[in-house]
Order: C-alpha cells, then sequence, then structure tokens
C-alpha cells in the first residue's frame, strides 16, 4: 500500500529543507538532502478484545467518525508509553465499563483506517472481572451478539475477518460445519 501524499513531509522536520525521495531498503522514501533524515511511513498500532459472554460476542457501535453507527471489537490506538495489552484493557474499559483479564493471543490483522491510515491490531480473547456494561468513551452502544446474529455492519474488514475466524472456531469446537 502506497501512502497518502498528505502523510509525507514536504520539509525536514529537523532542519527545514525541503524533502527529496531516495531508495532505501526495498521502499522509496522521503528523506533530507541536507542532514539525511528519512520519513519512514509506518502503520498506527492498535489492540483490542475479542470477549465471549455465554458464546455471544461483546461489540461496540461506533459513536463517531469513521464508520460512526458501525460495530466494532472495543479497540483502540496504543498511547505513548502503553505496551498492546494494556491498551486492550484499557479501551475494554473505556468503551464496555467492563474490567478484564487477558488470557491469549487472538490475530494480529492489518487494514486501513479511513481515509487512509494504515493500521495494525492487536486482538486478545479476554475473561470478565469486575465491572458494569456501559457504553462510554467513544462507543454510542455496547452489548454481546450471537455471531449469527450481528447487530448492524462490521466497521472494518480486519474486524470482519476476527468474526469469520471466531465463528469457524465455535462451529468446530461444537463439531459443526459453519
Amino acid at each position: 500500500m502506497i501512502p497518502s501524499e498528505r502523510h509525507v513531509w514536504h520539509w525536514c522536520p529537523q532542519c527545514r529543507t525541503e524533502m527529496t525521495r531516495r531508495r532505501e531498503g526495498s521502499e522509496e522514501r522521503p528523506v533530507c538532502p541536507a542532514c539525511g533524515v528519512v520519513q519512514y511511513l509506518n502503520p498506527a498500532p492498535a489492540a483490542g478484545i475479542v470477549l465471549l459472554r455465554e458464546g455471544r460476542v461483546c461489540l461496540v457501535k461506533r459513536r463517531f467518525a469513521p464508520r460512526q453507527g458501525e460495530w466494532t471489537f472495543p479497540t483502540g490506538f496504543m498511547e505513548w508509553g502503553e505496551d498492546p495489552a494494556e491498551t486492550a484493557r484499557r479501551e475494554a474499559l473505556e468503551e464496555t465499563g467492563l474490567e478484564v483479564t487477558l488470557t491469549g493471543l487472538y490475530a494480529v490483522e492489518s487494514g486501513v483506517l479511513p481515509p487512509d491510515t494504515p493500521v495494525v491490531v492487536i486482538f486478545y480473547t479476554a475473561e470478565e472481572t469486575g465491572g458494569n456494561l456501559l457504553a462510554g468513551d467513544d462507543a454510542e452502544e455496547v452489548g454481546f451478539f450471537a455471531l449469527d446474529e450481528m447487530p448492524g455492519p462490521i466497521a472494518f474488514a480486519a474486524h470482519r475477518r476476527v468474526l469469520e475466524r471466531l465463528h469457524r472456531d465455535q462451529a468446530a469446537t461444537a463439531g459443526e460445519t459453519p
């Protein structure tokens, strides 16, 4: 994926020289011809949880754009100095009101946050340890849903892929064919 030009520095943040492009490794990258600063256009890291209650999955309805009104796992971007597990627990509490313990790594997915921000999302399985189910922060609604009865459109392809995997895993555990 080639990043949007709006993400590319046109002027060096260190010395204010106009940036040029140079091949570095397998990519052509913005580089300052004066001081050598290279801009690496990396994806933004995010983390979230896959939380089940009696075979139903926890989803939140997005309060804000992008994809306002559509559904996702409780997920968000990592803060500076935060590790992915902390992010997943924090986002769970902020968006669902639930305290959770992470029980394992479930999936790592890449995607694009509209309009053009590449992301890597780390999904953990989780168990409830406290709190009260209540939509908060940037979640308009929260609930638990059967995998064959989704509440509405799922906002992002990465979340749809995780839901498809979860459906296959549950069917395999039940000895069914999805």
